[in-house]
């Protein structure tokens, strides 16, 4: 994936930086305690703690959460993305600034259960909305069935394995949630991750009718 940067400055004007690329957060010279995979394993977890002594999705969150630890979900604070062919920049509240970088986090970790959302973190959009999250999630999930069928597999045109995974997502969002519960003293970092699990929520069940909202975009392409 390409390399992306977040900048933050905060109201007090202290700043802080976040790199994100293919090697970020993959060997920190002391594993946090709060990174074991048995610590609030997840009930779908596939790995074991004797193979993979840490959660992937855990030690891709360390970089973050040495940042916004201590910081409260509703202070406000200034977010500036750097990517290769772009720069974004928002005016934010803690909470949505982490949500942002923790959705590319999360995307781009380890995770089993987060490796079809790899591609999306190839393309990163920081802030998208739902509408737009969900265009991405079903455009790159269609074009994977595409490859899928062309290298003669069978493709799920109805986007059942795509709903299913965000299942498993919503699972994988609140063990974590707990997890970091033990990694930070305020707010700001859990919330980021109840936005994305919110979405995470919603996205099974509001896919059909997102896209019959969209589907009037494609009226000349029918």
């Amino acid at each position: 994936m390409q390399n992306v940067v977040y900048h933050f400055r905060f109201a007090d004007g202290q700043s802080a930086r976040c790199a994100v690329g293919d090697d970020a957060g993959d060997s920190p010279a002391d594993f946090p305690a709060w990174t074991a995979l048995a610590l609030q394993q997840c009930p779908n977890c596939p790995l074991q703690p004797d193979s993979t002594p840490h959660c992937p999705m855990a030690l891709r969150l360390v970089p973050l959460v040495a940042i916004m630890g201590k910081l409260r979900s509703y202070e406000q604070v200034e977010v500036r993305v750097e990517m290769a062919e772009r720069s974004v920049a928002k005016l934010t509240t803690v909470q949505r600034g982490v949500g942002a970088l923790m959705g590319l986090l999360v995307a781009s970790s380890a995770c089993p259960h987060a490796d079809f959302l790899r591609p999306m973190a190839h393309f990163h959009l920081p802030f998208a909305s739902e509408e737009e999250t969900i265009y991405r999630a079903a455009s790159t999930y269609l074009l994977g069935q595409y490859f899928i069928a062309r290298d003669g597999g069978v493709p799920d045109w109805e986007l059942d394995g795509l709903k299913a995974r965000y299942l498993a997502l919503q699972t994988v969002n609140s063990a974590m949630a707990k997890r970091l519960r033990h990694a930070v003293d305020e707010d700001g970092a859990i919330n980021g991750l109840v936005i994305l699990d919110l979405l995470a929520k919603a996205l099974p069940y509001s896919i059909d009718d997102k896209l019959d909202d969209i589907r009037a975009a494609f009226a000349a392409v029918r």
